[in-house]
Order: structure tokens, then sequence, then C-alpha cells
């Protein structure tokens, strides 16, 4: 894709003394029960089976270009953004992490391998205002164990074989972040690093995050399915996505997932609430990370 000096509105900033980001995003109609879980041995056949009968979600974005910053219009300027009372978070003013001198951003045409430049570490979505820090997840030096993202996974088999995925795939590195909110919405975002583009569409597609439901279950969140009511104003152009949420009966607590693909760079984004998750601020910090990494 070539980059573009035009920029979407999706990320607009507070026109007060400290400015903050935050999107417009309307709220999803509840989904319907779907049919019981099925027994653990019978969870690839309905992987496979599903893969086929649901579509794709895939979001947008337009490249930064040499400015490689987000800015965006006024609360103001978009509707219903002077909202108040619909769930989003205020983050901090976004700006992309510079790139060495002379090296193309990653959805450029000239980057052939899909390469993230910037410092991996500084491409995580920061925590909203008033959220409290998930510091386990910063890792050493900012990098996180594969480990630590495998707990992620319910099953035993399921982390043993994507652990081996993983390295097989030749795994970089993981940044990572988490944060709880004071409604009780845990946040955690990975994102993982390999050597190509190729790589990470390989992985993606075959393997982590196919149609109808996610390839691996995330612990307690074994009904996951595709989320067909995450709105076209969350998408952002050339960054592929996969979204889930649990559905019904979920227990205590809801479990809404991303997988994200950008380059060389595979992304999860996780939100877990007791009660019912808010799909607001997932489709909010989706979109804001997804913008982060193109």
């Amino acid at each position: 894709m070539t980059d573009q000096t035009e920029e979407k509105p999706d990320l607009v900033s507070e026109p007060e003394p400290e400015a903050v980001s935050v999107l417009d995003v309307p709220g999803t109609a509840p989904l319907s029960a779907p049919e019981p879980a099925p027994a653990p041995k019978d969870r690839r056949v309905l992987r496979a089976t599903l893969r086929w009968t649901a579509a794709v979600l895939t979001f947008a974005v337009v490249g930064a270009g040499t400015a490689y910053g987000i800015s965006g219009m006024e609360r103001t300027d978009l509707p219903g953004l002077a909202t108040k009372a619909d769930g989003r978070w205020v983050y901090p003013t976004l700006t992309k992490a510079p790139l060495p001198s002379g090296k193309p951003g990653p959805l450029a045409k000239e980057n052939k391998a899909g390469s993230h430049y910037a410092d991996l570490r500084a491409l995580v979505l920061p925590a909203p205002k008033g959220a409290t820090e998930d510091k386990a997840l910063r890792g050493t030096d900012g990098w996180l164990a594969a480990k630590d993202l495998l707990a992620e996974y319910g099953e035993k088999e399921d982390r043993e074989e994507l652990g081996d995925k993983l390295s097989d795939n030749g795994l970089r590195h993981i940044a990572a972040r988490g944060w709880t909110t004071p409604d009780g919405t845990h946040t955690r975002i990975y994102l993982l690093q390999f050597d190509t583009a190729a790589v990470v569409d390989d992985l993606f597609g075959k393997d982590i995050a196919p149609y109808g439901s996610p390839g691996y279950e995330l612990r307690d969140a074994a009904t996951s399915v595709s989320d067909e009511h995450f709105p076209s104003a969350a998408r952002i152009q050339d960054i592929t996505a996969s979204v889930y949420v649990e559905s019904k009966p979920y227990g205590s607590e809801q479990t809404r997932h991303a997988y994200l693909s950008s380059g060389d760079v595979l992304a999860l984004v996780v939100q877990s609430r007791k009660g019912a998750a808010n799909p607001v601020p997932f489709q909010q910090t989706v979109t804001l990370q997804s913008q982060l990494l193109g």
C-alpha cells in the first residue's frame, strides 16, 4: 500500500489544556445464544466447519505518511462525540513511535517484508485515564516471555501446540500492556513480532484467527464466536482483523478479543468484565491499537 498523508479522523483530541484522544464508535446489538459448546474432543472439528461458514472481519487503516503521527478533529466536529455516557475511555494523545532515519512504515509499498522498524514496545496502546496498569505484563525491559502470553489460553494442549508454532515460525519478541478500569474491565494487549508479514499472514489465516471461531480458545471463553456486530466505524483499512465475542451462556464474566495482522506483527487484544463486557471501549481500544500499528 502506498503511504498517504491524509489521515482518517478516527482519533480525535479533547479541546482542553490536557488533550486526550477518543473514538466515536456505536454500540452493538446483543447476540443471540448459540448452540451449547461441544465436548473438547470435538472442538477442532467444529472449528474447521465454522471457518467456512462465517465471513471474515477486517479493519482498515490509512498510512500516516512522512508525518507518521495520529491527529484528528475536535470532538464536537463529529456526531455523537459529545455524548459522555456511552462507555468510551479517555486516552492520552497518541503519537506513533518515530521511524529510524530512511526506514519506511510497515505498510509502505517499498517495505516488502512489512517490517515495523519502530521500537515495538512504543507501539503498544497506553492505558486510558483512571486505569490501574498491570505491571506484570510489562515483562523484563518491556519484553514479555512467551509463557505469559500462552497463559491466556485455557487448554494445556492448545498452549503447547501454539507455543511450538510460535517458536517454529521465528517469534522474535512480545511487547504487552494490561490495565483495569474502575468499572472492572480488564484489558490485555500483546504484540508479537516475526521476521516477515508472510509469516504473520500464514499464522493468522490458517491457525490463530480463522473464520467463525478462534483457532485456540482463551481461558474461560470457550463459546467465543465471530462478532458480526462489530461496527464499520471501528474498522481500519489495511489492518486485517478477526473479532470475537463470548456468547451466552458465559458465566460470571464475558470476554471479547481480537487478532490483528499488520505487516510483521500479530496482535491480540483481550477485554473481560464481570457481568457483560461493554462493546464500546473494546471497539475503541481495537481501533486505536490498529492505528498505532499502521
